[in-house]
């Protein structure tokens, strides 16, 4: 493949042929008018090209507000492809170009940016996740199971020496890793060199009781040159991970990252929702994370089941599996997927069954924390889970022998029936 080439779903009041025909002139060599330069040989060169068009259904009202009208709003699915020479391995042009103005066109009531597929040429020239799983497992110092996460709470309000206390106490009772959360950054309250030095002083004098050092992934989202500071900072206290928010940086602060980063980059997604909670419009997560993974991150967040959030099962598995599939024909570069959000010991099987394997992090709040025997037998669960599941066991079956388990499926029960 040598175009780039992308799939949108799309409803239209001048019909979806149409529609994609304008799609394609609008991000690449047209405009409203046929102009004097855009002549033959140059759109030959230059121009996107339609190259499928299916027609899927109809509706007798828009899908959102449109600014022409019908009698009926034409539904189907089209994909454009773009000639790599004009944007190259750019990614903030790529964005540009595949989820640029097309999204406030007229003649489309709806579209959504649903798949992408990737030449070989610009995933070569992407350096993609420096670490990803298996440098994360080398880093965690596990070498097989899921990696068993939490998050810090209260998400703000604890100073450095308490936020070190936690994860002083968190890598005791046997965690693989702790991350900020996404809103504690770098604020008076709590500055990011004060609870780094903090946090690194109480996780090395863990690491001398337990044999290893737990990864604390610092969010050290900011402006570009703070980010890289905050790195070389972390490097120098002998950190090893470095968090940031991604639709707050965008790619390119991604890649800035990623090019001076010694640490692997935790990617968080936060305000994912805003680009795809509407059925009508944005971006699929499956199309973002490729973006995501050839800037260089590491570790990315994909929600997880039966979650807080409004995001079906199917989607959180849809997201899971786009993050291991490679890039491109020839390229992985895979990441390591991060389940989030409400998760218990219910969930560590699913989350491994729909993988296929158990190589991600499951990140776990009040399933850790609020479980009744403590934070060592939340964290236990958590592995007692994947315990059954790599055993074909239920957690029922295994828990009349495992204390913790059985605690935790107690009383995280309702967790089970929020997906």
């Amino acid at each position: 493949m040598t175009r780039l080439q992308a799939t949108y779903d799309i409803e239209s009041p001048v019909g979806v042929a149409q529609a994609a025909a304008v799609l394609a002139g609008e991000q690449s060599t047209g405009t409203f008018i046929r102009l004097a330069a855009e002549t033959d040989s140059l759109r030959d060169r230059a121009a996107a090209r339609v190259e499928a068009v299916t027609i899927t259904g109809k509706s007798d009202h828009p899908a959102l507000p449109c600014r022409l009208s019908a009698d009926c709003y034409e539904q189907g699915t089209v994909t454009i492809s773009w000639p790599v020479d004009t944007f190259g391995a750019s990614l903030p042009n790529i964005l540009a170009t595949i989820a640029g103005n097309l999204f406030e066109l007229a003649e489309v009531s709806a579209i959504r940016l649903v798949s992408l597929d990737v030449p070989d040429s610009i995933a070569a020239a992407l350096p993609g996740p420096q670490f990803g799983i298996t440098g994360s497992r080398r880093l965690m110092g596990v070498d097989t199971g899921p990696m068993i996460g939490t998050i810090i709470k209260p998400s703000v309000g604890l100073s450095a020496d308490e936020t070190a206390e936690l994860a002083k106490n968190l890598a005791l009772a046997g965690i693989d890793f702790i991350k900020d959360d996404e809103l504690q950054g770098n604020g008076p309250a709590c500055p990011l060199k004060d609870r780094a030095m903090a946090v690194m002083g109480a996780l090395d004098a863990a690491a001398q009781k337990t044999g290893r050092k737990v990864m604390y992934a610092f969010n050290i989202t900011d402006e570009i040159t703070d980010m890289w500071r905050h790195l070389e900072m972390l490097e120098k206290l002998g950190a090893t991970c470095a968090m940031v928010s991604l639709n707050s940086i965008g790619l390119a602060g991604l890649r800035a990252v990623r090019d001076q980063s010694p640490l692997p980059v935790h990617a968080h997604r936060n305000g994912w929702g805003l680009m795809s909670r509407s059925p009508h419009i944005g971006v699929a997560y499956p199309v973002m994370q490729k973006l995501w993974r050839m800037a260089g991150a590491d570790h990315l967040h994909v929600n997880g089941l039966a979650s807080k959030f409004t995001e079906p099962d199917s989607v959180v598995a849809e997201a899971a599996v786009s993050v291991q599939a490679p890039v491109s024909a020839g390229h992985a570069q895979t990441a390591l997927p991060v389940f989030s959000s409400g998760q218990t010991a219910w969930q560590v099987g699913p989350s491994m069954a729909l993988l296929g394997n158990d190589d991600f992090l499951f990140c776990a709040g009040g399933g850790i924390m609020s479980h009744p025997g403590g934070p060592a037998a939340g964290i236990a669960s958590l592995r007692q889970a994947a315990e059954a599941q790599k055993l074909g066991l239920t957690p029922h079956d295994y828990a009349r022998d495992h204390p913790e388990l059985a605690a935790a499926l107690d009383s995280f029960k309702g967790a089970v029936n929020r997906g």
